[in-house]
């Protein structure tokens, strides 16, 4: 895996060991980013399913103010970190050594997110609905006015169109994986430029536990 574009563009990222996680093509990452590019400067980004971290490193990259990481399985949690330290990162971040339906739970802190993205396990539809259904409704203040959460899914996958006063407001499917763009409310400044390969489809860095 390789970091595509911003300050630290074509350096290099490990990836976990194993088939259990699944890091986000460079490809889907760079259609993720070519429609999140006007509003990522100075973002707050939320990246829950960490694994390696390679979402979120990338919207560090391209100048993303804060970055919170989610992740508990030790393996992706250890790429995790060893890209972190690899890339010379300290600030900007941090890093929740928790499983997503806990630190969703915690108490809400004051910062608010601009970007949520999710990459549950493909199979695991409940995690989907879940973590969905939370940030459409009892974790909904963790959400900036106009938040986006994006969600990896595989293309077959149907995922609901509403979950609480979140809405389904685009899908873009790319080979076998698919983005649902979902919003509490119209999301403002969002590019319409899918990316090759890609279709619309109707419809200091601080660690905590």
């Amino acid at each position: 895996m390789r970091i595509i574009a911003g300050s630290l563009r074509s350096r290099t990222l490990q990836a976990p060991p194993g088939l259990a996680t699944r890091p986000t093509s460079d490809r889907l990452r760079e259609t993720l980013f070519n429609v999140l590019a006007p509003r990522i400067q100075g973002a707050v980004f939320l990246d829950l399913y960490a694994g390696s971290g390679a979402v979120g490193i990338e919207a560090l990259s391209r100048g993303a103010a804060q970055v919170s990481f989610v992740e508990r399985a030790p393996a992706p949690l250890s790429t995790l970190r060893a890209n972190l330290a690899k890339l010379g990162l300290t600030t900007g971040f941090r890093l929740h050594a928790l499983s997503v339906t806990a630190w969703l739970r915690k108490p809400a802190q004051e910062q608010v997110y601009d970007v949520v993205f999710l990459d549950p396990p493909y199979d695991a539809a409940e995690e989907y609905a879940a973590t969905l259904a939370a940030l459409g409704g009892a974790a909904a203040s963790r959400l900036a006015p106009g938040a986006l959460v994006i969600a990896e899914h595989r293309r077959k996958q149907q995922l609901a169109d509403r979950y609480g006063a979140l809405d389904r407001t685009r899908l873009l499917e790319q080979g076998d994986a698919a983005l649902s763009f979902f919003s509490a409310s119209p999301a403002p400044g969002v590019s319409m430029d899918n990316g090759p390969g890609c279709r619309e489809a109707d419809s200091g860095g601080i660690e905590s536990q």
